[in-house]
C-alpha cells in the first residue's frame, strides 16, 4: 500500500519539535524508514538532533539525496491561532499546524516517496535522506554535522533536492537553483559623552553613525547578475540605550543585513564595510568597530540535468514550468552545495511562520507524486 504523506505530515505536526527540541519527529521518521529497509543513524552533535538514512549501496554512483528539517519556529501568541498549533487539525481541505508549510509537509512527501521506492533501488543506486532538527536555529550542528559525518563515513550524494517551500503561491511555480549570501554587520561607534548644551565638549557617536549609515544605504552594491537580482542592504536596528534628552551618549550601535549575489563575497563586503567605517570615524574623530557574521555565501547550481529532471516532473504533475529562482532567504542548501549539485523544490508557503500555518491537503499528495516521479526518472 502506498505511503500516505498526509498522515505522515499530521503525525510530524503532532511532534512539538520547536528548535532545538526533537519532539519525537526524528524518532518517528527513523521508525518509518527503518521499517522500509533504510539503514538509519542518528548524527546528533552538541545536542542538535539529526538523522541520516540510506537505502542502497554506500558510495553508489547514482545516489539521490533529499535534505530537510523537522524543527519549527515557536507558535507565538496562542490567541492568534484558531487551531491547536500541534493538533494537526483538518478543516475544509486544509491541514493546520506549526510546520505544516515549513516544512513537515515537504519532509513527509519526500519520505513517503522514498519509502515507496525502497524496493526498486538499483544495484548502482541509493536514496539518502539527510534530516536535521536545527535549520530554524543557528544551523551550526545540523546539516553541517550531517555532511561532516557523511564525509567521515564515506557516504555520498550524487545530487540533492531540498524540500523547502519554493513556490510563491501555486505549487509548480518555481524551484531554487541558488541562493543569495547573507551577512549581518553590527557596528559600534564610540565617541565622548557630554552635555547636549555643550556639544563642542563631546564627540557625538550618533552624528558619525548616522553619516555612516547614510553612506552605506545610499551605495548601489550592483545591478544584479545573470541569475540574481541586485544585492540589497537593510538597516534593521539603531540604538544608544540613552534615556536622557540632555546627554550626548558615549556610544551608538547599529545592525544591518546584506543579501548579496555572486558579484560579491562575504570577505569583499566585510572589507568595504570596514573601509567605510574607518573613513567616517577619521572624519568625525570617533572610533568605529564592525563585527560581521556571514550566514552563507551566494551560490548557484547552473541550469542543467538536475534542474531539468525536476522541471520535467513538475510539468508532468502540475502542467507548470517552474521558474529557476535564486530569491528569498537562506536555506541549508548553502551547506549541501559544497557536497554535490543541489536544487530546492517544495510547496507554496504563504502561511509559513504565521499563526494558523496550514497547507492544502491535495497539494501534499501532489508533491509526493512529483518527488516519486523524480526518483523514478533518476533511476530509469
Amino acid at each position: 500500500m502506498p505511503t500516505d504523506p498526509v498522515e505522515l505530515t499530521a503525525a510530524l505536526i503532532r511532534c512539538p519539535s520547536v528548535t532545538p527540541a526533537e519532539g519525537g519527529a526524528l524518532v518517528l521518521l527513523q521508525d518509518r524508514l527503518s521499517a522500509a529497509g533504510y539503514v538509519c543513524a542518528r548524527v546528533d552533535r552538541n545536542g542538535t538532533p539529526n538523522l541520516f538514512a540510506r537505502k542502497g549501496r554506500k558510495g553508489a554512483p547514482r545516489s539521490f539525496g533529499f535534505n530537510g528539517h523537522t524543527d519549527v519556529v515557536p507558535p507565538g501568541d496562542a490567541a492568534g491561532w484558531t487551531a491547536d498549533p500541534f493538533g494537526a487539525e483538518v478543516r475544509d481541505g486544509w491541514l493546520y499546524g506549526r510546520g505544516a508549510a515549513d516544512m513537515k509537509s515537504g519532509l513527509a512527501a519526500f519520505a513517503a516517496a522514498a519509502i515507496d521506492m525502497a524496493g526498486r533501488v538499483p544495484e548502482d543506486g541509493a536514496i539518502i535522506l539527510a534530516i536535521t532538527g536545527d535549520e530554524e536555529g543557528e544551523a551550526t550542528d545540523g546539516t553541517r554535522a550531517l555532511l561532516d559525518w557523511m564525509a567521515a563515513e564515506g557516504e555520498t550524494m550524487s545530487v540533492c533536492l531540498v524540500g523547502e517551500p519554493t513556490c510563491p503561491a501555486v505549487l509548480g511555480e518555481a524551484m531554487k537553483i541558488g541562493r543569495r549570501g547573507s551577512l549581518t554587520a553590527r557596528i559600534t561607534v564610540t565617541g565622548r559623552q557630554g552635555h547636549s548644551a555643550y556639544p563642542e565638549r563631546a564627540r557625538n557617536p550618533l552624528t558619525a553613525l548616522v553619516r555612516l549609515l547614510d553612506r552605506l544605504a545610499a551605495h548601489r552594491l550592483d545591478d544584479g547578475s545573470a541569475h540574481f537580482d541586485p544585492s540589497t542592504l537593510a538597516i534593521v536596528s539603531v540604538d544608544t540605550g540613552n534615556p536622557a534628552t540632555n546627554v550626548i551618549p558615549a556610544a551608538a550601535r547599529a545592525v544591518l543585513n546584506i543579501r548579496f549575489n555572486d558579484c560579491h563575497s562575504g570577505a569583499s563586503l566585510t572589507a568595504w564595510l570596514e573601509a567605510e567605517a574607518a573613513a567616517v570615524a577619521a572624519a568625525f574623530g570617533v572610533a568605529a568597530e564592525v563585527g560581521v557574521r556571514i550566514s552563507g555565501e551566494s551560490f548557484l547550481t547552473p541550469p542543467g540535468a538536475l534542474s531539468a529532471l525536476v522541471a520535467e516532473a513538475v510539468m508532468a504533475e502540475t502542467g507548470l514550468s517552474p521558474a529557476l529562482s535564486t530569491s528569498g532567504g537562506t536555506s541549508d542548501a548553502r551547506f549541501v552545495r559544497a557536497h554535490c549539485p543541489v536544487v530546492e523544490f517544495g510547496l507554496a508557503g504563504p502561511t509559513m511562520h504565521q499563526a494558523d500555518e496550514r497547507v492544502e491537503i491535495a497539494q501534499i499528495d501532489r508533491l509526493k507524486a512529483i518527488y516519486a516521479r523524480i526518483l523514478a526518472a533518476w533511476f530509469a
